[in-house]
């Protein structure tokens, strides 16, 4: 469940379907889990992602044997790439007014 709706309805992609459940099949886990989640900010294909990322995390704590396998597939490496700050002088982070010459 995806904020209070199944994974077929929130995901119309098949990719992002896929992606959600790399970590369960990597690991035989996909029927031995009941999955809840809530995912705000960003677009489809970044909740994708992070779903990823949290189930990785989860099925680590619940069995750390688990580490070396989804370690590496890359499945415990947080995507660090943020929104850059707008820096004053500029209109954006780095969109600057334009040049005139005269």
């Amino acid at each position: 469940m995806i904020n209070k709706r199944e994974l077929d309805e929130y995901f119309g992609l098949e990719t992002l379907k896929l992606i959600v459940k790399q970590p369960l099949n990597l690991t035989e886990t996909i029927g031995q889990y009941d999955v809840l989640v809530l995912a705000h900010g960003g677009g489809t294909t970044g909740q994708a992602g992070a779903i990823r990322h949290g189930i990785s995390r989860a099925l680590l704590k619940a069995d750390p044997e688990l580490r070396g396998q989804l370690k590496k597939a890359g499945f415990l490496t947080r995507d660090p790439r943020m929104k850059e700050r707008k820096k004053y002088g500029l209109k954006a982070a780095r969109r600057a007014p334009q040049f005139s010459k005269r």
